[in-house]
């Protein structure tokens, strides 16, 4: 088990953060590189247009180390809108044919394939799980001869139900099916292999379990679909952008790999070096080894609250770092209230209560969760 990190952030002793899943506060370290790399603006003879490249480069294989792929696949992204944007840009789908989703599924993976599939003729299918299980069985039948584009997260955002994405890849290659990847809710907290997976293209906001800052993120894209469509069109990805002397040289081939991918003004210091500082915070530990620890801190929470007579699932049926408390007999009244009152911040997302616990949350954070609970349900 990884030991608390909570010196590392800046997180009062009275306040009980459960709740990265909403968004992750940012370590010490974090803070002082985006400082940095603001200060880099505030003396900007001192950033050399080799300084451009850099800062992303280093932000790429720090990422590819992370993801354990090729940093040529990664590209740079403000947002996850922004990368299903683009692998909706360049994923095919007929008329007649269908894209499956997840039920309730977070809204940034919905409204791009709805906007495609009425663009083409084509029909989003959102798929419902049986009510305590996990949602793979559900989504692998779903998938058949007409469909075009499978586009699933790892775990679901609200509930932490996993999605077995090796069975689900290896279905969607057995009908020709593209497979895209929303992990903002698991990469970093929960290992994937993506060689084993080979999704199409797959996205993470940095400022959840990544512990980055908002505004910047990953997207892998398979190599099969590095000579495709960008949707926009800025100088730095273009081919020889290294000469500032030759900008007007008009290019029309671009930079390796993803790169013709990445956003326009990819180059900002305070949000690459920050979230380049975040993901060398989590390769401090490893994925794996912080998957181990959050899965012992949920588990343990889940216990206790058994005992209140809140259900949740098993691990495996739901994400290690992802706990959502049922009520079995309705959420109590004023609840929210007073977890505010005590300082103990969580989720409410329909009927359950979201606990997401990271490396900087001590045992004094669950009790006063419990302590809180009980007071409610009495």
């Amino acid at each position: 088990m990884i030991p608390c990190q909570r010196n590392r952030f800046a997180i009062p002793d009275d306040v009980h953060y459960l709740n990265c899943a909403y968004m992750a506060p940012l370590a010490h370290d974090v803070s002082e590189a985006m400082v940095e790399g603001a200060r880099l603006k505030a003396q900007p003879w001192n950033f050399r247009p080799a300084d451009f490249f850099a800062v992303a480069e280093r932000f790429r294989t720090t990422a590819a180390r992370l993801t354990q792929v090729d940093a040529e696949c990664l590209a740079i992204v403000p947002s996850v809108s922004y990368a299903l944007a683009t692998a909706a840009a360049n994923l095919p789908i007929a008329g007649g044919q269908c894209i499956v989703t997840l039920a309730d599924q977070f809204p940034s993976n919905v409204y791009p394939w709805r906007d495609l599939a009425a663009r083409s003729g084509g029909e989003v299918v959102a798929v419902r799980r049986p009510a305590q299980d996990c949602w793979t069985d559900a989504v692998v039948e779903a998938i058949g001869s007409d469909t075009a584009i499978v586009a699933l997260p790892h775990n679901h955002w609200a509930d932490g139900r996993v999605v077995d994405l090796v069975a689900v890849g290896e279905k969607c290659r057995s009908v020709g099916a593209a497979l895209v990847l929303d992990l903002t809710q698991s990469l970093g907290a929960m290992p994937l292999d993506f060689d084993a997976v080979q999704p199409d293209f797959a996205v993470a906001a940095c400022y959840k379990w990544l512990m980055g800052p908002y505004g910047v993120g990953l997207c892998y894209i398979a190599p099969k679909h590095h000579g495709g469509r960008p949707i926009e069109h800025n100088w730095i990805n273009r081919a020889g952008s290294e000469d500032f002397a030759r900008l007007v040289d008009y290019r029309a081939d671009f930079q390796p790999g993803a790169r013709r991918f990445d956003m326009g003004e990819k180059s900002n210091p305070p949000l690459l070096m920050g979230a380049t500082a975040a993901l060398e915070f989590l390769l401090e530990f490893g994925v794996d080894a912080i998957s181990e620890t959050l899965g012992a801190a949920t588990q343990e929470i889940a216990d206790q609250a058994r005992e209140l007579g809140l259900r949740s699932a098993a691990i495996g049926t739901r994400a290690p770092h992802f706990l959502a408390l049922e009520f079995p007999n309705g959420v109590p009244d004023g609840l929210t209230e007073r977890l505010a009152t005590a300082q103990v911040h969580v989720s409410l997302r329909g009927s359950s209560l979201r606990v997401t616990p990271h490396l900087y949350n001590r045992s004094e954070d669950s009790a006063a969760l419990i302590a809180t609970l009980r007071a409610c349900m009495a």
